[in-house]
């Protein structure tokens, strides 16, 4: 499945993650992961080897798309329900509304910052005072890409923590932690992602003070051509940085 460099980070990802690992571990685990793959010449090598068609392209595709929040999600490496490896393309001024949500996912996660630089808020529920919100239960669409948007009241929230991470940083999170992100420059920013798939969660935790959300959001997957097309841009983008 794949040339040299995605044979390399299959391997790298099994003799790293494997086992059942407590969630601690698992982290330090994910976060040295991404440290490593994420090297600027690295993960450029791998992303010039799928760009030319290498690996799964049509199955990648299928799971690529233009998130919500303002980014863009390329699957790299998919191994199926243990792990998943991304790039992730930020763009600067795109998703002002997504910037409000506060969530948390499905796994443990780990990211490093190739390019550019991420602004992060922590937040963490309390009683009163704080932030006001509108908390929802997302879930996927049965038989579509969809995503599901229960609400289920309002909340609170406490911000806890304000970070910058610029390139070459690297961070983990458990699945649980609530948090939102996005890209603090004016040039775009290029992350690599890695979620953890044992032990997924059915639903997130999504928290919003810009409004009512639809009850449902369309995942609109890549075709292959617009997958491969990103991934030669990233590439390009990648060797000029």
């Amino acid at each position: 499945m794949g040339g040299r460099q995605a044979l390399a980070a299959r391997q790298l990802l099994a003799e790293t993650l494997h086992g059942d690992l407590p969630e601690h571990e698992l982290l330090s685990a994910a976060r040295s992961v991404v440290a490593e793959l994420g090297s600027p010449d690295r993960l450029l090598e791998l992303i010039a080897e799928l760009a030319s068609g290498e690996g799964d392209p049509h199955g990648c595709a299928r799971l690529s798309y233009r998130h919500v929040l303002g980014f863009d999600k390329l699957l790299l490496i998919d191994d199926g329900p243990h792990h998943m490896l991304r790039a992730h393309l930020w763009h600067p001024g795109r998703g002002a509304i997504g910037k409000e949500d506060i969530h948390n996912h499905r796994s443990p996660l780990a990211s490093k910052v190739v390019r550019g630089r991420l602004a992060m808020e922590l937040y963490a529920p309390r009683g009163d005072g704080g932030v006001e919100a509108d908390r929802y239960l997302e879930s996927l669409a049965d038989g579509s890409a969809d995503w599901l948007l229960e609400p289920t009241g309002p909340a609170r929230l406490q911000l806890t923590q304000v970070a910058e991470y610029a390139a070459g940083s690297t961070y983990a999170l458990p699945a649980h932690t609530l948090h939102r992100a996005w890209c603090d420059t004016a040039e775009p920013t290029v992350t690599l992602f890695l979620e953890t798939g044992n032990g997924r969660r059915q639903h997130t935790d999504v928290f919003t003070a810009a409004g009512p959300h639809p009850g449902a959001v369309p995942k609109v997957p890549m075709d292959v051509d617009d997958y491969l097309g990103e991934l030669d841009a990233l590439a390009k983008l990648l060797r000029s940085s």
